[in-house]
């Protein structure tokens, strides 16, 4: 089971996905859309796309990169409980990569799994 994150000093309130800023400390949560793995020869890395799905319902016209936010945890194969479907609290720093917010190495906590997982 995940260990709960306190806050830091200092730290914001938690923002939606949608309304992250480009470039600084951010504090938010969403559910796991996908994730993607890297062939054993490559350099290690887990990443993890996560979605505002309540942003999504309030208005499907404004499907943009906005919506979602990469997660990216360098010198990882795996993270364990990091699957399609789970909810996830994260903080870190924002900054864009190829016109997507990009977090690496973020805290994380994990809310909720998917249904039928132990």
């Amino acid at each position: 089971m995940a260990k709960r994150m306190p806050p830091l000093a200092g730290a914001s309130a938690r923002l939606r996905i949608a309304d992250l800023p480009a470039r600084g400390r951010a504090h938010s949560s969403g559910y796991v859309e996908s994730v993607t793995l890297v062939p054993a020869g490559s350099a290690p890395r887990f990443t993890a796309v996560l979605a505002d799905l309540q942003g999504a319902y309030r208005d499907p016209a404004a499907a943009h990169a906005r919506r979602r936010v990469r997660l990216v945890w360098i010198g990882q194969r795996r993270i364990p409980g990091i699957v399609a479907g789970t909810q996830v609290a994260f903080e870190g720093m924002v900054s864009l990569v190829d016109g997507q917010p990009t977090i690496f190495n973020p805290r994380y906590e994990i809310i909720g799994r998917p249904e039928g997982e132990l």
